[in-house]
């Protein structure tokens, strides 16, 4: 065991060596490189699962000995100060780190097909090397210093990963927002750190929690500096887990591939501001302000989170809103010092998100086959459904994704869900009945994604071959009437021009067929501003390669059982947490609001009402969102429920479009009162600066060039002449003496 602890410190750097020799091999030997490249895929993942092995082991021995290794070793020694780098190994660090490798892993072997068509694959591997890197490095860091130097590094890789596609501008700015964003957060991070450091002049976090706790105990700090200083290390987290008011940057963060959305919030760079918390939870468990706080913050962002994704049309925004929502969550869940519950629902939300995103991901790698590699086509909704039969495997996978984010037993989010759900209650009345209504919310837009993308009929080609109108079911969706419009007035004539000209192949055929090379050659300038310009456009989705299907089918298989490791019940002896026996050195340590068992018919209850209000959100959503008889003659949004009944909806409806798709009008609300404002207040000091301060020197010194270029023409060389200038300067002083004085 003590072998195993010792060489603990190759985790981190163990996928380090695969960007290292890409950026070596391009460097030296690019065409060598590049045409290897598969090598370098193969490489990333064989020594990321070297590192899930040797996490797994490490978890089996915590497991059966509930033992903490910290080894450290000075990096710098001056006088009283003293800086030592090392790795902490705790319940919480193998959680963490078997959560990032078995996710990256997955995520990685999807990635092999999904970017293969890439310039940027050798790239997109470097980038994520060097994230899951990172990220091991941050939950396996010993003190503050060292955490905040991988924090900093993972934020630069979600940097470089978002803005993945950088030519697209629209992808450049959506890195700068992350990056900015987060870099409000970290600041007060590092504030938090310095302030931390002055009061108990320690980094570490033994030393940190023990100082910390007595100087609290023996009121030897002002508690003003304790809460600010406590605030701003919570900032940090706020940033990264994409809290309110620090989310703005999260839905912009899906302009990156696919795959790289589903590792940031699945098990990376969103869990890193959660694992933060956790890791300090003993030094905000002893201000009550700021455990209130965080709790504050994450119910705000819990209902928050859910209401913006109730009308958006992208489905990697819907999705992304979602992760939000259920960070905030987790996050309440450590503001109310529940710390095993925050953490198993990390877990079960990692995986489960982890197959909505990669199941997007099939969804849209199938629909570029038929609308082109323009990312506001391909992820819309509106232009879906009815993709059963043509994904059917993508189509489970993302069904089962969605039951386990409803909360719908056995599947994994059920059991975490509903004990932060229940432990609200004890906690706050009010905080339980918003914990518990967004819990309907997420159940009705989790499923609003799922009915409009694989529900009814293709929506995207309204007529065949002959040009005759045919009828289908389609999923209508109740948000979006005038994208609906604008998006069947441009793309009618595409679609006509397609199907008209093709040899008798309807789009509904069973069979895929390949549209004429003649025909696209002549429609090529037209296809290219559109978006449509697509090698291998066919007429209808097909469903993704196995090397993208073999992590959904893991990941399912996770969903279903991940959850079974946090059941708290114990039956005649046996104890069946897991995850409390796994954490219960840190449970210990931080006096957890916790539970270790829970009485069978209490359960029930509870479980009872959490699903019964994840049941109505679903039953709303077929309601407003069920499949909806309709033509290109008389398409009519408000089909999809009772005409009658359908004014009575509009300003609620309306209500809700313009809250989502505005963002909750956050995003303007920076743009107005913090931009133009810094932006103004910045001018008013750059014209004080160039006016007044650099003016007044600026002013003598013109000044004396006048003066003195206006007093040189009355020298004449003459020393008579300054001799009488001379006197009669003195006179008038004398005179002007004697008057007054």
């Amino acid at each position: 065991m003590e072998y195993i602890y010792q060489y603990a410190w190759i985790i981190p750097f163990l996928p380090l060596p695969v960007p290292l020799l890409i950026g070596v091999g391009l460097l030296f030997f690019p065409t060598a490189t590049k045409n290897f490249r598969r090598i370098w895929a193969f490489s990333s993942i064989s020594l990321l699962s070297i590192v899930m092995v040797f996490s797994m082991n490490l978890s089996i021995q915590q497991l059966n000995n509930n033992y903490i290794y910290q080894y450290v070793w000075s990096w710098t020694i001056n006088n009283d100060f003293s800086l030592e780098f090392g790795y902490l190994l705790d319940p919480l660090t193998s959680i963490m780190s078997m959560l990032i490798t078995t996710v990256a892993i997955l995520v990685l072997i999807y990635s092999d097909n999904y970017m293969s068509h890439d310039e940027g694959y050798l790239r997109f591997f470097a980038y994520m090397s060097f994230f899951n890197t990172s990220m091991l490095g941050l939950v396996t860091s010993s003190n503050l210093i060292q955490i905040y130097i991988f924090w900093e590094l993972v934020g630069m890789c979600s940097y470089l990963l978002i803005g993945f596609w950088f030519t697209r501008p629209i992808a450049a700015s959506a890195c700068q927002k992350a990056f900015v964003t987060n870099r409000v957060g970290d600041f007060g991070l590092l504030l938090g750190i310095l302030g931390f450091y002055w009061i108990t002049g320690s980094f570490e976090f033994r030393d940190l929690f023990e100082i910390f706790n007595n100087v609290i105990n023996n009121n030897e700090v002002n508690s003003f500096f304790c809460i600010l200083f406590a605030f701003l290390l919570f900032a940090g987290a706020v940033a990264k887990s994409a809290q309110f008011p620090l989310h703005v940057w999260l839905p912009d963060a899906m302009e990156g591939p696919t795959p790289i959305s589903a590792l940031i919030h699945a098990a990376t760079m969103v869990a890193a501001g959660i694992f933060l918390i956790a890791r300090l939870l003993p030094l905000f468990i002893v201000i009550p302000y700021i455990m209130y706080g965080i709790s504050f913050i994450g119910i705000i962002t819990v209902l928050l989170g859910a209401t913006l994704a109730l009308a958006q049309k992208d489905i990697k925004r819907s999705l992304a809103y979602s992760t939000m929502s259920q960070l905030g969550y987790m996050m309440l869940a450590l503001g109310m010092g529940s710390y095993r519950v925050a953490l198993f629902h990390l877990i079960t939300h990692a995986y489960s998100k982890a197959l909505l995103f990669l199941g997007s991901g099939s969804l849209i790698h199938s629909m570029e086959t038929i609308v082109g590699y323009s990312p506001d086509k391909s992820q819309n909704m509106v232009i879906m459904g009815g993709l059963t039969k043509h994904l059917p495997i993508t189509k489970i996978a993302f069904l089962i994704g969605t039951l386990s984010l409803c909360g719908i037993p056995p599947l994994a989010c059920f059991w975490s869900k509903d004990e932060i759900l229940h432990d609200s209650w004890e906690y706050s009345p009010i905080f339980a009945i918003i914990a518990y209504f967004t819990a309907g919310l997420t159940a009705f837009y989790m499923f609003r994604i799922y009915l409009l993308t694989f529900e009814g009929h293709l929506n995207f080609f309204f007529k065949n071959y002959s040009g005759k109108k045919s009828s289908s079911f389609y999923s209508i969706s109740l948000w979006g009437k005038e994208e609906l419009k604008r998006i069947n007035q441009k793309f009618s004539l595409v679609t006509l021009l397609t199907i008209n000209n093709a040899q008798k192949a309807s789009f509904f055929s069973k069979k895929p067929y390949k549209i004429d090379a003649n025909l696209i050659k002549r429609m090529r300038p037209f296809l290219t501003i559109t978006g449509f310009d697509n090698k291998n456009l066919s007429s209808y989705p097909n469903e993704s390669d196995n090397t993208m299907l073999f992590p959904l089918i893991i990941l399912i298989l996770f969903t279903f059982f991940i959850g079974f490791i946090g059941i708290p019940f114990n039956q005649k002896g046996l104890d069946l947490d897991i995850l409390t026996n796994w954490l219960t050195p840190s449970i210990n340590l931080l006096h957890s609001n916790s539970k270790n068992s829970v009485d069978w018919s209490e359960f029930g209850i509870n479980a009872t009402f959490s699903v019964s209000i994840a049941y109505l959100g679903i039953f709303l959503a077929f309601f407003f969102y069920k499949p909806v008889y309709s033509s290109l003659k008389n398409f009519d949004l408000m089909n999809s429920f009772d005409k009658r009944g359908s004014k009575r909806w509009d300003p609620i409806i309306t209500f809700i479009y313009n809250w989502s798709s505005n963002r909750g009008y956050i995003d303007v609300f920076y743009e107005t009162f913090l931009i133009k404002v810094l932006r103004g207040l910045a001018e008013l000091i750059s014209f004080f600066d160039r006016r007044i301060i650099d003016g007044i020197p600026n002013g003598f010194g013109v000044t004396s060039f006048f003066v003195g270029e206006s007093i040189k023409y009355g020298g004449g060389g003459r020393i008579s002449s300054y001799l009488l200038w001379y006197f009669f300067y003195v006179s008038i002083f004398l005179l002007i003496l004697y008057l007054f004085y």
